[in-house]
């Protein structure tokens, strides 16, 4: 992909902007952090992918703007296409998609913007993904890959080839083969029940027969039975009708009876009540004159009752008023009460106000002080900030003074360790030359091993795989060697049947040998032989390619340890190669490090004579030793004393007392002023108080009311005897009205009880001649139930004996049912076991197939083979582009295998090897971690590696890498590192029709003649091109 034309308009930071690309080869975005370098980039990616780092779409459009809209040309594959892509705020986005032709720009737009996105990708060959880890090395990610542990770098690496999908895959093929396996242990458990249940179907057979005879007795009995019952429930019918009508007829007899008894016993209470009324009439002249004084004293007590209601309500409103004057007294005494009280407090407030104010002399005396000691304070404060600055300068310049000493003495210590060490090192030079030889011998002779074991790996994995396939084979053979036994085992077992159904002439004459397993057609004799030979030779042949699989299985398994044994031998011997490089590096390193060493030492003698000599004559800091002696002649001009001051301070406190005091003796002469004026009408108060509570007790309303009240009861006269007496006399002639109201009811009642008797004595004649019929009646019943005998005790022992059969018959119709349903569900097991063996057999076959897909798929299969070929390509780019940028200095090593650590410490054998990745850099003194490498050089590694890994995928993805982005910082750089990365920029210009390289450093962006220069002005970011 080469950019020609990138047209912005209110894209993030950008409000409208155009950037031609025509002319650029290798270029250098510059301008400050925040300019918006990044996102002229992004704008790329957005426009292509509508991928950007904004949190939400609406993000990406210019602030006050309403939409966003980038307009991208480019060539890709001889071809040039534009993309539009645009963005509403708050609306879905548009894009389209046009090709170049003669006439201008025709249109490949779909339908929808998702349709279109497809078909850019189909176009260009190159997803998003693919795009941020290939052509465009995005900022703050140049050390990601390196940073990871050795297990995640193999799923980066695998996620960036997109392995992932056979992770996906192989995650399937488990799932499937586990749903399989479930399926096969419930066929397997399910086949199992179901052969055990289909042994018991003859017996049940048997069982069945015997059943049904005796179920057949059991009705022929039960019929006989029931005709006996029936002409007997028939007679003990009747009899029972017999014996209801004579219960009724006793219970009829036995109510008249009852209402006989009922009459007799009311008739004579009649006769006694008209007796007793006969008595009371002729009593009815003594008690119409009793009744007629009743009246006479009830009249005189209502008089007097009405004179007592007349008495308690004058008595009420006496009270009333009587409790009203003593309320009125009391709030008068309370008032009085309380203005006395006041009084009294104002007397004891002023005894207390006077003796305050006997202090004011000595109060007037302490202030005086008070000022004078604030005057002599207010003058040590403006001389105290005159000094203040003075004495923090002055400490200060003693700390840098100290600071300094010490500096200069650290350096000192740290001169003479440089020269012991530098020293100590040229006495080791002749050790050094002999290890580096005895060191590159040793790696010599591993580096043949390491190829001897490489090639006997080779030859395991090929021994390996050549034991899969043979495995498989095998395991088809056994198959086939299954299905053929049970093929024969059919065929015999239905021959031995067949000849166990006769033994005569006619039998075998007659009957027929089982049917083919293959075509189900009936066999003779000799066409059943001819399959069981054909059988037989199928099944020795079966055998033979089996024996000689097993044979090779058995063959390769010992070259196979042969090779094991031999490949952790060497695996041990090649333990400390690792090591030896290291070392190796690290010697050559502390070699070429001696030649430098001597005059090293000489620089180090001179610049220690140098600070001892400063160090024993004081010669350093002279500026600093000058300023401090003039702030010290300030000071002692100022002539100023923190003690003098403290104590100064300490007087002020001492009399602030009379600060306090002097309020008080204001607040106290303004409150006897008020005191003189409140005392007066206190007294006042409490004299009006006094005068009227003597006239309420004299001359008040209240008091003329409660006369009136009591003259009212004087003239009343009620008489609380008198009005006792008659409500007595009343009370014992009460009785006279008791006697009236039975004269009346007497005179009602006495004839109507006449009446009452004549009907009673008719009722109770007609009742004793219904009571002697129903006696007749009863006679007669009697005499019929004597002449039929009680069947009831033979209709119970027939009924229990029918009973007893019927329920003797519901067992054995319910044990048919069940034998009937045990058949019938045996006859299905039957058929549901041929299928279930056939979906058994299926379940085998699809289980070894998703096992193997699942090893196939996995992370140590197709993957790992996938990742192993990758790497020496990944490894050799890598290191082609470090070459340029370290000057051939450093070198890096992807190691996808090592020994693991064995368990015990005393194993002479080394450990099982394990899968990683793991990165060696060497450099001239050796190989070390990726950690201990200045920011500069881990720099140069990161970007190598990124710059490797974007050629790879590029190339996987099936399109050339034309056009690189350079997004990382490059201030991690020093002047000589900048050089070399400009360097390996311009050695691999000719690679690519386009580089962008992202910086903010001045010294940086120089060294390209074609720039990008972004500002960033009030109205948005601002692009300037210069070549």
């Amino acid at each position: 992909m080469i950019p020609h034309q990138l047209i912005l308009k209110n894209f993030l930071s950008y409000s409208d902007a155009t950037l031609e690309f025509a002319g650029l080869h290798t270029a250098c975005i510059c301008g400050p952090n925040g300019a918006g370098k990044s996102s002229l980039l992004e704008a790329i990616a957005w426009s292509i992918w509508g991928q950007s780092r904004a949190a939400s779409e609406d993000d990406i459009i210019h602030m006050g703007a309403k939409e966003a809209r980038v307009d991208f040309t480019f060539q890709n594959n001889d071809q040039i296409y534009r993309i539009i892509r645009s963005r509403q705020r708050g609306h879905a986005s548009g894009l389209e998609f046009q090709i170049a032709t003669g006439d201008g720009f025709r249109a490949l737009t779909e339908r929808g913007v998702r349709a279109t996105q497809e078909k850019i990708i189909q176009h260009l060959k190159l997803d998003y993904e693919t795009f941020i880890n290939s052509a465009y090395l995005r900022q703050g990610r140049a050390d990601e890959f390196m940073l990871k542990r050795p297990t995640e770098r193999k799923e980066i690496l695998a996620e960036l080839l997109k392995l992932n999908h056979y992770d996906e895959l192989a995650e399937q093929a488990k799932d499937r083969s586990r749903q399989f396996k479930g399926q096969i242990e419930v066929l397997e458990q399910s086949l199992q029940s179901i052969q055990a249940q289909l042994q018991v179907k003859p017996a049940i057979a048997q069982e069945l027969a015997q059943l049904e005879e005796m179920i057949a007795q059991l009705h022929r009995e039960q019929d006989s039975d029931r005709q006996q019952l029936q002409q007997l429930q028939a007679q003990q019918h009747q009899r029972q009708t017999w014996q209801q009508q004579q219960v009724w007829h006793r219970q009829q007899y036995d109510q008249l009876s009852s209402e006989c008894d009922r009459l007799q016993q009311e008739l004579a209470t009649t006769r006694r009540r008209q007796q007793e009324l006969e008595a009371l009439l002729q009593q009815q002249q003594a008690i119409d004159a009793g009744y007629a004084q009743f009246l006479q004293l009830q009249a005189q007590e209502e008089i007097q009752v009405s004179k007592w209601q007349t008495h308690q309500d004058i008595q009420e409103r006496r009270q009333q008023v009587q409790q009203q004057l003593t309320q009125h007294l009391s709030y008068l005494g309370g008032q009085i009460s309380s203005a006395k009280a006041q009084l009294d407090a104002l007397l004891q407030q002023e005894e207390e106000i006077q003796q305050t104010l006997k202090q004011a002399p000595e109060i007037e005396a302490g202030m005086a002080q008070l000022q004078q000691a604030r005057d002599r304070l207010a003058g040590l404060d403006q001389l105290q900030t005159q000094v203040a600055p003075l004495i923090q300068r002055r400490n200060s310049l003693q700390t840098e003074l100290e600071r300094a000493h010490a500096r200069m003495g650290a350096r000192l210590e740290e001169l003479y360790n440089q020269a012991y060490q530098l020293q100590t090192q040229q006495q080791h030079q002749p050790q050094l030359q002999q290890a580096v030889i005895e060191v590159a011998n040793q790696l010599e002779d591993l580096e043949k091993k390491r190829v001897y074991q490489q090639r006997v790996r080779e030859k395991g994995l090929e021994r390996r795989s050549f034991m899969e396939r043979l495995q498989a084979h095998q395991r088809d053979y056994e198959m086939k060697l299954s299905e053929m036994e049970q093929k024969m085992l059919m065929l015999q077992k239905g021959a031995v049947e067949q000849e166990s159904r006769g033994n005569s002439a006619i039998s075998l004459m007659n009957s027929q040998f089982p049917p083919c397993p293959l075509c189900d057609r009936p066999l003779d004799e000799h066409h059943w032989d001819l399959v069981m030979e054909k059988h037989q030779a199928e099944q020795q042949e079966i055998l033979n390619q089996l024996w000689v699989v097993r044979e090779q299985l058995a063959t390769s398994e010992r070259e196979i340890q042969v090779l094991r044994t031999e490949y952790q031998q060497l695996s041990h011997e090649l333990a400390g190669y690792d090591a030896l490089r290291e070392r190796r590096g690290s010697l050559q390193a502390q070699l070429d490090a001696t030649t430098s060493d001597r005059h090293r030492l000489q620089q180090l003698a001179e610049e220690k004579e140098k600070l001892e000599r400063s160090l024993s004559t004081g010669t350093y800091a002279t500026e600093v030793y000058a300023e401090l002696q003039q702030l010290d002649g300030k000071l002692q001009q100022l002539n100023y004393d923190e003690k003098d001051h403290a104590l100064t301070r300490g007087q002020v406190d001492r009399w602030r007392w009379a600060e306090i005091k002097q309020a008080e003796i204001k607040t106290a002469t303004r409150r006897q002023a008020q005191i003189d004026a409140r005392k007066p009408e206190l007294q006042a108060q409490i004299a009006q108080l006094t005068q009227d509570l003597e006239q309420q007790q004299t001359s008040s309303e209240f008091s003329q009311q409660i006369a009136g009240l009591e003259q009212q009861l004087a003239e009343l006269g009620y008489d609380r005897q008198a009005h006792k007496a008659v409500s007595e006399a009343r009370g014992k002639a009460q009785t006279w009205l008791a006697r009236y109201q039975e004269l009346l009811s007497a005179r009602e009642q006495y004839p109507q009880l006449s009446i009452r008797t004549e009907e009673l004595t008719s009722r109770l004649q007609v009742r004793n001649q219904d009571r002697q019929g129903i006696a007749n009646q009863i006679e007669s019943i009697n005499r019929q139930l004597l002449e039929t005998p009680d069947a009831g005790t033979k209709i119970q022992s027939l009924e229990q004996q029918i009973s007893a059969r019927r329920t003797q018959l519901d067992s054995r119709l319910a044990s048919l049912g069940r034998l009937q349903q045990q058949q019938q569900h045996l006859e299905n097991l039957q058929i549901q076991l041929s299928e279930q063996q056939q979906q058994l057999q299926t379940g085998l076959r699809q289980q070894r197939v998703y096992q193997e897909l699942a090893a196939a798929f996995g992370k140590n299969g197709i993957q790992a083979l996938m990742i192993e070929n990758v790497l020496p390509q990944l490894e050799a780019e890598t290191n082609q582009i470090l070459s340029r940028l370290s000057a051939n200095q450093l070198h890096i090593q992807f190691v996808t295998q090592r020994a693991g650590k064995s368990k015990k410490a005393s194993s002479k054998s080394a450990g099982k090897l394990i899968d990683t990745l793991d990165i060696l850099i060497a450099d001239a003194r050796g190989t070390r971690p990726y950690e201990t490498y200045s920011g500069g050089e881990a720099f140069r590694i990161n970007f190598a590696i990124r710059l490797a890994l974007a050629r790879l995928l590029a190339h996987r993805s099936g399109t050339a890498l034309q056009m690189l982005i350079v997004d990382e910082g490059f201030g991690t750089q020093d002047a000589e590192g900048c050089d070399r990365l400009i360097s390996a920029i311009n050695a691999i210009a000719p690679e690519f029709a386009c580089i962008l390289t992202v910086t903010h450093m001045p010294q940086f962006k120089e060294a390209f003649q074609a720039r990008i220069e972004v500002i960033k002005t009030p109205n948005g970011s601002k692009i300037s091109l210069s070549v």
